[in-house]
C-alpha cells in the first residue's frame, strides 16, 4: 500500500500529482514560450483587477465602517469644541492675538513704512509742479541654488519663498501706495544667472581662469553644470517676473498728469547676472540681452537724460588679462556704445521735443529718382542738430560705482557703519574713514568700484552728467566725486532684498522736475535742482522675526500659568476629558459587598444578571449616564438574597469574617469604557493628579495655540 501521502504511482512526491502530470510539464513550458498562456499584460490586469476587487471589498466592509466611525468621531470632537464657551476662552484669544501681530509683520508693515515714504511728504517743487516720479530698485538677486550651496531641504526652499514675499510685498505697496512712473532697476537682477549655463554657446570657464573660483564653489560647479541649464534660468526669469512683472499694474495705467507713459526698465546687468571684466559671460549676455533688452541703452524720462551702461563688461577693457586675451567680444559693445553717446543723446532729446510739439517723431525723406553715382549724401535729414542743440540733464545708471579714494566716507546713512566721530572743533567728515566706505578692493568676479580710468572715461564720454545712481554695494553711499569725474553726485541704492546682508533693505525714489520749451530748453525761472531723492527704508524681517520669538516665549509663560490656576481657582479647563460612550443600561454592579451572612454566601453571590444582558465576552461595566456611583445594584441584590434582612428589619448579620454586610467594606468597579461602543475594551483612565492635570493644560493649549498659529502663517506665506 502506498503512503498516504503518495499519489499511488510510487513517484513518492506527495502532491497528488500522476506521473503524465509531471511528463508534461516540459509540453506546458513549450506552449508558453509560444504564447499560449496569458501576456505579462494580462498577468498585470489580473492583479491589478484583483487588488482593486479587495479595495472595493474592503471600502464596503470595513472601511466603510471606519470611516463612519472616524466621521462620527470627528463630529462629535467638533460639537465639543464648538461651544461659545470653548471658543472663548484664553488659549483661542491667544490665537486671535497672534494673527493680529502676524497680519502686521506679514503685510501691515509694509504699507506703513511704504505710506511713510510718500512723495507728498518729502518733495519741495514750486506749486502746480508736476514732477516724474521715479524708483530705483537694486540688487533682488533672488535667491537660488548658487547662494547657499549645500544648504538642506527644506532650509533652501524656505529661504526661496521667505525672500520671494519679502520683495513680493514691498513691491506691491511700492506700486499700490506711490504709483511711480517709471522703475528702474539695477543689476543684479539674480544670484547665480551667471552660473547657469546656455543653450548654444561655450559656458566653460577659460584655461587661465579655472583656478580663481573659491574652492567652496569649485566643489558644486559640476553639479551646477548638470543639474542647472537653460531651462531652469527660464524659471528664475519667471520667477523674477512673479515678483516684478505681475504686480506692474497695480501702479495704474495711466500716468501721473503730464507725463508721457509709465516704464519699467530692467535691463542694467550685474556682475551676479553676467560675471565682471575678463570673466564675463558672453553667452549669458546674449541671453540677457534677449529677455530684458539692450544693456547700453539711452532713455528720456522726465525731460532727463538716462545713460544705462554695462559697466561689468566694460571693465574687461582695462582688465590685467586685456593684453593676455582677445576680450574684445566682451567689452567692445560697450565701447562702441560710448563712442557715439552723445550724438544718440541730442537725437534722443530732439525726439522727445518733437512729441511734445506734436510733430511725428521720425525723419521725413525727400521722395525723388537719382542716379547712383551722382547722388549726393551729404545733406540728409538728420535728428541730430548739432553739438550746440538744447540738451537735457543726463543721469549715469551704472552697476558697480564710480571710483572714489580709498577710505571715502558714504555718510550717515550708510547702515553697515556710522561716520566715524570727528575731533573736538571739526566739522567736516573724517577722511578717511574706511569702516563707512565701500571697500575699493575686487575678487572672483567682483570688483566694488570702477576704474579711475573707467570712471573718468564714463563721465566724459557720456557729457553733462549732473548725477549717477549705482548698485552692486547693497548699502547706502552718497559721494561728490573729484574733479576729475566732474564733481557728479553719487547715490548707491540699497538692495530690496533681506538677504543682502543689510538689515533694513529699501529703495531710492527720485522725483524730476525740468520744465521745457518747444525747443527743449529749460524755461525761464524753472528750479536749477531737477532733481530730488530720498531713500525709503523698509522693515527689518530680523527685527520681526524676534518680535514673534519673545512673543512665543510670553505666549508659552502665559498658557503655562493658566494651567496651573485652573485647579487652584477652579477655572474652567481647556483639556476635554476623553469622550467615553456609555451604554444606556448597567450589566455589572458598580459596587461589591466583600462580607456576606455565613450560610447565606450562595444567595448573596448567586443573584446574577438575566442572561440576556450578559452576553459580552467580558464582564460588562457599562453605566447609564443617569446612575450615581451610589446607585449600586448590588444593594438592591444583596437585600433582596437575605432572608435575615428582612426577618430583621434591615438589621445586618455578622458576615463571614464579623462584618455587618451593610457596613463592611466595598470593592469598587471601575467604569470601563468601550471604543465606539463595539467590542475592543480599554480600561478607564484613573483619576488625575493635581500635577497631572495642570500638565495635561499645558500641552492642551500650547498645542493647540501652535497648530492655529503656524496653519495662519502657512497661509500668510503661501499667498506671498
Amino acid at each position: 500500500m502506498a503512503p498516504l501521502y503518495s499519489n499511488g504511482n510510487g513517484s513518492g512526491y506527495g502532491y497528488g500529482y500522476s506521473s503524465s502530470t509531471h511528463s508534461s510539464s516540459s509540453y506546458d513550458y513549450g506552449y508558453r514560450n509560444n504564447g499560449d498562456f496569458q501576456s505579462i499584460c494580462d498577468d498585470i490586469f489580473a492583479g491589478a483587477k484583483s487588488m482593486l476587487t479587495r479595495i472595493w471589498g474592503y471600502t464596503n466592509g470595513r472601511g466603510r465602517h471606519s470611516a463612519w466611525s472616524m466621521a462620527t468621531k470627528g463630529v462629535h470632537q467638533i460639537k465639543r469644541n464648538m461651544t461659545r464657551r470653548r471658543l472663548l476662552s484664553f488659549p483661542h484669544l491667544l490665537v486671535v492675538f497672534w494673527m493680529l501681530v502676524m497680519l502686521w509683520g506679514e503685510r501691515w508693515i509694509f504699507a506703513s513704512r511704504v505710506q511713510s515714504c510718500d512723495w507728498d511728504h518729502w518733495e519741495d517743487w514750486p506749486a502746480g509742479a508736476t514732477p516724474h516720479r521715479l524708483i530705483f530698485v537694486a540688487d533682488p538677486q533672488i535667491i537660488d541654488p548658487h547662494s547657499y550651496p549645500g544648504r538642506p531641504w527644506p532650509l533652501n526652499p524656505l529661504t526661496y519663498v521667505i525672500t520671494d514675499n519679502y520683495m513680493r510685498r514691498s513691491y506691491i505697496q511700492l506700486q499700490k501706495v506711490l504709483r511711480p512712473d517709471t522703475v528702474f532697476f539695477l543689476g543684479d537682477l539674480f544670484d547665480g544667472g551667471r552660473e547657469w549655463k546656455t543653450a548654444h554657446g561655450d559656458f566653460e570657464d577659460p584655461e587661465w581662469a579655472k583656478d580663481h573660483r573659491p574652492a567652496e564653489e569649485q566643489k558644486y560647479l559640476k553639479e551646477w553644470r548638470r543639474k542647472y541649464g537653460e531651462q531652469f534660468w527660464l524659471q528664475e526669469y519667471e520667477r523674477f517676473g512673479n515678483i516684478f512683472y505681475d504686480n506692474w499694474n497695480l501702479g495704474g495705467i495711466l500716468p501721473s498728469p503730464g507725463q508721457r507713459g509709465r516704464k519699467l526698465i530692467s535691463s542694467l546687468p550685474g556682475n551676479h547676472d553676467l560675471g565682471f571684466g575678463a570673466e564675463v559671460k558672453v553667452p549669458a549676455r546674449h541671453r540677457f540681452n534677449a529677455y530684458f533688452g539692450e544693456t547700453n541703452r539711452i532713455d528720456v524720462i522726465g525731460n532727463h537724460t538716462f545713460v544705462s551702461v554695462d559697466t561689468v563688461s566694460l571693465s574687461a577693457g582695462t582688465s590685467s588679462m586685456k593684453n593676455r586675451v582677445d576680450l574684445q567680444p566682451i567689452y567692445g559693445p560697450a565701447q562702441e556704445f560710448l563712442k557715439d553717446v552723445k550724438a544718440t543723446k541730442r537725437r534722443a532729446v530732439q525726439k522727445e521735443a518733437r512729441f511734445w510739439r506734436g510733430e511725428v517723431d521720425g525723419l521725413a525723406f525727400e521722395q525723388k529718382v537719382e542716379d547712383l553715382d551722382s547722388a549726393d549724401f551729404s545733406n540728409l535729414p538728420t535728428m541730430d542738430p548739432g553739438k550746440d542743440a538744447p540738451d537735457f540733464p543726463t543721469i549715469l545708471l551704472t552697476h558697480v560705482p564710480l571710483y572714489r579714494d580709498p577710505g571715502t566716507p558714504c555718510g550717515p546713512m550708510r547702515e553697515h557703519w556710522p561716520p566715524a566721530k570727528p575731533p573736538k572743533g571739526q566739522t567736516t567728515p573724517v577722511i578717511p574713514d574706511h569702516r563707512n566706505a565701500i571697500s575699493v578692493s575686487n575678487g572672483y568676479q567682483y570688483q566694488n568700484v570702477l576704474s579711475l580710468e573707467d570712471s573718468i572715461n564714463l563721465v566724459k564720454s557720456i557729457g553733462n552728467v549732473i548725477h549717477a545712481f549705482s548698485g552692486d554695494d547693497h548699502d547706502y553711499c552718497e559721494v561728490v566725486h573729484s574733479t576729475e569725474q566732474e564733481n557728479v553726485h553719487e547715490i548707491t541704492v540699497k538692495s530690496i532684498s533681506m538677504a543682502m546682508g543689510v538689515p533694513t533693505p529699501g529703495f531710492q525714489m527720485v522725483s524730476l522736475y525740468n520744465p521745457i520749451d518747444d525747443q527743449g530748453n529749460p524755461l525761464p525761472g524753472a528750479p536749477k535742482a531737477t532733481l530730488q531723492t530720498h531713500l525709503c527704508l523698509l522693515p527689518k524681517q530680523l527685527s520681526t522675526y524676534m518680535t514673534y520669538g519673545v512673543l512665543a516665549v510670553l505666549s508659552i509663560l502665559m498658557l503655562i500659568a493658566r494651567a496651573f490656576l485652573v485647579p487652584a481657582l477652579n477655572l474652567q479647563p481647556f483639556a476635554l476629558d476623553p469622550a467615553q460612550h456609555t451604554s444606556s443600561s448597567a450589566m455589572l454592579p458598580i459596587f461589591k459587598a466583600k462580607a456576606k451572612a455565613e450560610g447565606d454566601d450562595g444567595a448573596a453571590y448567586d443573584a446574577q444578571p438575566s442572561s440576556g444582558t450578559s452576553s459580552s465576552k467580558f464582564p460588562s461595566a457599562r453605566m447609564s449616564s443617569a446612575r450615581t456611583r451610589g446607585q449600586s445594584i448590588s444593594n438592591g441584590l444583596a437585600n433582596a438574597a437575605s432572608p435575615q434582612g428582612a426577618k430583621s428589619g434591615g438589621k445586618a448579620s455578622p458576615g463571614k469574617w464579623g462584618w455587618a454586610q451593610n457596613r463592611g467594606p466595598r470593592i469598587e468597579i471601575r467604569r470601563d469604557a468601550y471604543y465606539g461602543g463595539g467590542d475592543s475594551w480599554r480600561p478607564a483612565a484613573r483619576p488625575r493628579t493635581t500635577l497631572g492635570r495642570v500638565g495635561r493644560e499645558v500641552w492642551t493649549s500650547c498645542w493647540r495655540v501652535a497648530w492655529m498659529v503656524l496653519l495662519f502663517f502657512a497661509y500668510l506665506t503661501y499667498r506671498g
